[in-house]
């Protein structure tokens, strides 16, 4: 049954690609994520379930969390299990949930038919990546390059290739950061209607990411004309709703669940357990988390270094830093180039990494961690990429002025 479950995930893929993409593109890019849909069934298979690099831990625990719904769901009967029945499932119920409905159906645990689906939502989010390319005005070549990258960018392999959940995380980030830039430009109450499963799915996986794509969200909805000004008026009287019918739920399940994990992630404790091992960072910062904020913010964004040492799987990571680099040289030309050309787009993308980039650095500990973490800063600001990639082609740099003598011949 786990090779079913596996040739079902594939088929799916090959229908995703045809309805979401046309013609000779989907021709090529079908080839593309099919050949990353197997390496990472392969890396799952001969790296990361093998032990040859030393690297994991969440997926084992997800491997486990798992386990114990299938053995809920003997007890009580299947349904979604939340934290409520099993304090473990804290902010990963969604994915322990799919990989536990991927056991029941296999009959025992199946962690390739899991790494199958994982693969599968990687492979979604190449082609979400090359959609929200081109709303952005990137043209097919640089769209399909950026689809390439996203395939194939290690962090995201290698964090696809077993039972993480960053693959879902990055997925559903990015996935709504598009429809707020699709709103922006053209206002559809069902894009609005959309994100209430995404943004439910993602406080499921990542909680924190739904208040860090909040503002991009805001933003795409009240930016476009014709929201304006029922779509302000029927924003203001959902919140304000909600806050009158239910204001100590609000207040604790928005800001007080918004408190809570900033100030998990930015305590002194947790920061020096995360500092421990051989990727762990320790600053100079007398316990305040905002103290040296310049170093965070460079380890945030910038590391590993090229002269850092550390384990095998650190300097593997360099690989993806110096891809991360070049996509980071690229996206500064597309951030002033899109910045000219769509401002309200630009100010979905800002709004979404500054604010994700500080908060992380307030929270910098291990350059392991960070690594995995900015998977979703790494593809907004790769989207900058390809938008300066198709205006560096559409606007060359001029030809050299020849000298005099050449001309007057």
């Amino acid at each position: 049954m786990e090779y079913v479950v596996v040739a079902a995930a594939a088929a799916m893929l090959v229908f995703l690609v045809q309805a979401c993409l046309e013609g000779a593109v989907a021709r090529r890019a079908l080839w593309v994520l099919l050949l990353a849909f197997a390496v990472r069934l392969l890396v799952h298979l001969l790296v990361v379930r093998t032990g040859l690099l030393p690297y994991g831990g969440d997926n084992y625990a997800y491997f486990k969390r798992a386990l114990d719904i299938v053995a809920y769901w003997d007890r009580e009967g299947m349904q979604f299990v939340t934290a409520d029945q099993i304090p473990a499932l804290y902010s990963v119920t969604v994915p322990c949930n799919i990989f536990a409905f991927i056991f029941y159906l296999c009959g025992g645990p199946a962690p390739l038919a899991c790494t199958s689906v994982v693969a599968l939502v990687a492979c979604a989010l190449c082609i979400v990546m090359y959609r929200f390319a081109g709303l952005i005005g990137a043209d097919e070549r640089a769209a399909f390059r950026l689809l390439v990258l996203t395939a194939f960018i290690p962090a995201l392999l290698l964090h696809t290739s077993d039972m993480f959940k960053d693959g879902f995380n990055a997925f559903l980030v990015v996935a709504c950061l598009g429809l707020a830039a699709s709103n922006v430009q053209k206002f559809d109450v069902r894009k609005l209607l959309l994100l209430a499963p995404l943004l439910w799915a993602l406080w499921n996986v990542r909680p924190y990411m739904v208040f860090m794509c909040g503002l991009p969200l805001v933003l795409g909805f009240v930016g476009s004309r014709r929201a304006l000004p029922m779509g302000v008026l029927a924003l203001v009287a959902v919140v304000l709703s909600l806050f009158v019918f239910f204001p100590e739920t609000t207040q604790d399940v928005a800001l007080g669940s918004l408190q809570e994990q900033l100030e998990t992630g930015q305590s002194e404790a947790v920061r020096s357990a995360n500092a421990q091992g051989g990727s762990g960072v320790v600053f100079d910062d007398g316990g305040n988390p905002w103290s040296a904020l310049g170093p965070k913010l460079l380890y945030t964004l910038l590391s590993p270094f090229p002269w850092s040492g550390g384990s095998m799987v650190l300097q593997l990571g360099k690989i993806e830093t110096l891809l991360w680099y070049y996509l980071l040289f690229w996206a500064v030309r597309g951030a002033r180039d899109l910045w000219r050309h769509d401002r309200r787009v630009f100010m979905i993308l800002l709004l979404f990494v500054v604010p994700c980039t500080i908060v992380y650095a307030t929270s910098m500990s291990n350059i392991g961690l960070i690594f995995r973490q900015r998977i979703p800063i790494v593809m907004a600001v790769s989207l900058l990429s390809a938008f300066a990639w198709t205006r560096a082609r559409q606007n060359p740099a001029p030809e050299p002025a020849q000298p005099l003598e050449h001309a007057i011949r």
